[in-house]
């Protein structure tokens, strides 16, 4: 350990406390037990020229103005309107559900009016407060729609019955009532030209930034830094004292095809008998390039083992208790920060975790400033 100041992972939590940190003339080391940067965001180019999206689709986009002109500070960012279709009953939609999905799918050539008025017909109004999902989506679209594209879907990517599931995970009305079907609504919306990783690589390009990888480390090892920025599970960092988080992994089937596959970056499978929850084209996550091959990927959400990458916080009461504890635990630690997906235990956006992250570089650097030690960065985890 050269530096006073380390980073353990070098993802874009890691990558922009560092920056920022190194911008200010402070030194620190990143360490990622990785043989790559970048994290779950990172990319890598096939033999047959189509940038794949290694750990699954990552699509950029946010409503945070100074995250937008941080991330491009690094990178070209391409204009990219994401788009998701679903198979479901041996038919193809597209989603989030809207007016197309809606009238496609009961035969109905409605209006906005209309089809509001028609899935208000069809809700469980009998729900008062919905507990689960399935009473959440019941409540908000009615039988039909919530068997043909969640149920089914939902319960492969859990691992559990949607019944089991806490309402919350279904915050949102997930219906939009007019022709609109992008995935997302926020006015920045982009993928890197050369990938992510090229973006990470040049957050960590300077002379006040050493970065090692393959290498995993120890709190022990870190006893004598000055402070530590940990972006590694909370609970690895104290030893599975109050137990082991749950997550929910996925295993990708990769295969190249020639043309094109499916004619769009994502189809989800919905239907309950379908094992794999969905099949991304990469190609499709590029429409500036051109490839006569393409790559596939086959995805299957599991519960995560021990030494499995984790993608998905499970989140239920049992780990919700854990987590409680290992905040706690976090709140009275010294000289550590806890940030990104896996040190606070949710799952964060990419422009969630950028802005976290300048957030957690800037309090710490006030309190260099203050010469106070800094305070711990709990953000409402729970």
């Amino acid at each position: 350990m050269t530096a006073s100041i380390v980073i353990v992972g070098a993802g874009f939590s890691g990558a922009v406390v560092a920056r920022q940190l190194a911008d200010a003339g402070i030194a620190s080391w990143v360490v990622d037990g990785r043989s790559h940067v970048a994290g779950n965001a990172h990319t890598e180019r096939r033999s047959n020229g189509v940038m794949v999206h290694v750990y699954g689709p990552h699509i950029f986009h946010t409503g945070f103005q100074n995250v937008w002109e941080y991330i491009n500070k690094f990178g070209a960012m391409q204009p990219y309107n994401h788009r998701v279709k679903a198979t479901s009953g041996g038919k193809v939609y597209s989603l989030p559900v809207n007016l197309h999905t809606i009238n496609q799918f009961f035969g109905l050539t409605l209006s906005p009016k209309e089809a509001e008025a028609f899935i208000a017909s069809r809700a469980d109004t009998s729900i008062d407060v919905p507990v689960s999902f399935e009473d959440q989506a019941l409540k908000f679209v009615g039988r039909d729609l919530y068997e043909a594209f969640f149920k089914g879907y939902t319960q492969k990517q859990w691992g559990v019955s949607p019944t089991e599931l806490p309402a919350s995970i279904l915050a949102r009305l997930p219906v939009r009532f007019s022709y609109e079907d992008s995935y997302f609504n926020h006015p920045w919306q982009a993928i890197p030209k050369d990938g992510y990783t090229p973006i990470v690589e040049a957050m960590l390009d300077h002379p006040l930034i050493e970065v090692t990888l393959n290498r995993t480390v120890t709190p022990d090892e870190l006893s004598t830094a000055e402070h530590v920025f940990w972006s590694g599970p909370i609970d690895e960092y104290f030893s599975g004292q109050f137990g082991r988080l749950g997550y929910r992994t996925l295993d990708f089937v990769e295969t190249e095809e020639s043309g094109d596959f499916q004619g769009c970056p994502v189809m989800n499978y919905c239907d309950a008998n379908v094992p794999y929850t969905r099949i991304t084209e990469h190609k499709h996550f590029a429409p500036w390039e051109s490839h006569e091959g393409t790559t596939l990927y086959t995805e299957y959400s599991r519960l995560a083992a021990e030494g499995d990458i984790p993608y998905y916080p499970i989140r239920q009461v049992k780990e919700k208790e854990q987590l409680h504890q290992y905040v706690q635990a976090g709140q009275t630690a010294s000289r550590v920060t806890f940030l990104g997906r896996l040190g606070t235990y949710r799952y964060l956006d990419m422009d969630v975790t950028i802005k976290e992250a300048l957030d957690v570089a800037e309090e710490f650097l006030a309190s260099r400033r203050e010469q106070r030690q800094m305070t711990p960065f709990v953000v409402n985890p729970l």
